[in-house]
């Protein structure tokens, strides 16, 4: 398919940018007593398990966790693979969907103004990595000693209002092995322009998590935790009803990025980060700003957008 550049994209990238989870649907197929029913009773079964699990989780959703979402409709799964071992996670400052399967989020949603921002770069960042006791099946600080890979967030401590809030991005349960130099450089410079545009357009909805692909996908740790192969970052801007996402692979060296619809991302992960938008909106290309220009953190509401 033609690409078109929100800024670089690697050769062949949509090519390889496989399907998420692959490896473990294959996994979680040859263990599960349903696998060998005809291919249309588990298609519909999927569909149908998909549709009622994603509605299930809002509607039982404690109302501070909808307050995330668009249309208070939350992020959904549309691989019913894909939902086993999973858990919702409200926190202060964001949601999370965690795995069991993978021993990581699928997702983080937050919901992004400027007067939260004014409150939260009043802050010295600050936190300690932690485990999350809601979370039976979760990774562990060993998991990621000498593992040769950072802790990245998915919300980001940097977003959050208030001490408490930030100390909960910290929690296991909000983290996903990265490589340094994605973690450290343009993965941070696209949280600075996120809140650089919610200071611009007025509010941002953003939904981020990890995609994996490869067979076998590598892990880290006695928990096994997955490595992802990528990171994404979905926004949601109401007021113009933009919608797009920021996509980097999670490479030692080379790290290279793209702008993608959400149809697309929903297409190649199986994960939906906004439900209540119109098929057009998701399918409709948002030219995101770059985030290799140099760009000023803002810590106070601008008085002129600072943006390209």
């Amino acid at each position: 398919m033609p690409s078109r550049r929100g800024f670089r994209l690697p050769g062949r990238a949509m090519a390889h940018f496989m399907l998420a989870f692959v490896a473990m649907g294959g996994m979680l197929a040859s263990a599960s007593a349903s696998a060998s029913a005809s291919a249309s009773a588990s298609a519909s079964a999927s569909a149908s398990a998909s549709a009622s699990a994603s509605a299930s989780a809002s509607a039982s959703a404690d109302p501070q966790c909808l307050a995330f979402s668009p249309g208070q409709v939350m992020p959904s799964i549309t691989r019913a693979f894909m939902l086993k071992q999973t858990q919702l996670l409200c926190n202060q400052g964001y949601a999370v969907m965690v795995s069991g399967v993978t021993h990581t989020p699928l997702w983080a949603a937050e919901h992004l103004v400027p007067a939260t921002l004014d409150r939260a770069a009043g802050l010295e960042r600050a936190g300690t990595f932690h485990t999350d006791p809601r979370w039976a099946g979760g990774s562990t600080l060993g998991d990621y000693a000498h593992s040769g890979y950072s802790r990245g967030h998915m919300a980001p401590s940097a977003d959050q209002a208030d001490n408490a809030a930030q100390m909960e991005t910290f929690a296991l349960s909000n983290i996903v092995p990265q490589t340094a130099v994605l973690n450290e450089g343009i993965w941070a410079r696209i949280e600075r322009t996120v809140r650089d545009m919610t200071y611009q357009d007025g509010e941002i909805y953003v939904v981020t998590g990890p995609a994996f692909h490869g067979h076998p996908i590598p892990t880290i740790g006695e928990s096994h935790v997955f490595v992802p192969s990528s990171t994404w970052k979905a926004l949601y801007e109401p007021r113009r009803q933009r919608a797009g996402v920021y996509v980097c692979k999670n490479r030692r060296a080379h790290v290279q990025c793209d702008v993608v619809t959400v149809a697309t991302l929903t297409r190649n992960t199986g994960i939906d980060p906004f439900p209540a938008l119109p098929a057009q909106v998701k399918a409709r290309f948002w030219r995101l700003p770059s985030p290799h220009k140099n760009r000023a953190v803002a810590t106070t509401r601008p008085t002129a957008p600072a943006m390209d």
